[in-house]
């Protein structure tokens, strides 16, 4: 009886031994590149060798990607409106899981503020990105955020527009002379 107790003893001290994958964390590589990714989009350096050439990103939607190849212009063409954007350093999060499929994902929520060029108005949001990574190198990337804001801006700003296109015209009907 007593080798019996020794050896399940044993075991469990075995087994408890045993190192256990981390499966969530808040410091990995995969976090470094994550916030170097971040610190590229805020500097304009628009880094994609961190990406898999079979990356994707899916920005507020879930259906259509936007392929590694296109990332540069479609954060370009989103620069236009902005006097200023980016991700703002305060209070972020980040954390990487391991899922029980064994896929690694690093999420982190941020906040984000930008000035609108057309009106100069101030907007701050809060963002959750995640980035799927596979051997060292992201392969997906999903951002969600509420981008009402920036939209009713934006229309604002082409309203304000419209109007002082119509009024130059009328004004410039009013100063033409009659015969």
């Amino acid at each position: 009886m007593k080798n019996i107790v020794i050896i399940v003893m044993a075991v469990i001290c075995f087994t408890a031994c045993q190192p256990n994958e981390k499966r969530y964390t808040q410091q990995s590589p995969e976090i470094e590149i994550v916030k170097k990714h971040i610190e590229n989009y805020n500097t304009k350096n628009y880094d994609i060798s961190i990406m898999a050439d079979t990356a994707k990103s899916f920005f507020n939607n879930s259906k259509n990607p936007i392929l590694r190849k296109d990332l540069i212009a479609y954060h370009k063409e989103n620069d236009k409106i902005y006097s200023s954007r980016g991700f703002t350093g305060e209070d972020p999060e980040y954390e990487m899981v391991v899922t029980d499929e064994g896929k690694t994902w690093v999420n982190c929520w941020l906040d984000w503020k930008c000035v609108m060029k057309g009106n100069g108005k101030e907007i701050e949001i809060p963002i959750h990105l995640t980035y799927q990574f596979i051997d060292g190198k992201i392969v997906r990337e999903v951002g969600m955020w509420n981008s009402t804001e920036i939209v009713l801006n934006l229309q604002e700003i082409e309203a304000t527009k419209q109007k002082l296109t119509e009024d130059e015209e009328e004004s410039d009907a009013l100063e033409e002379p009659s015969l």
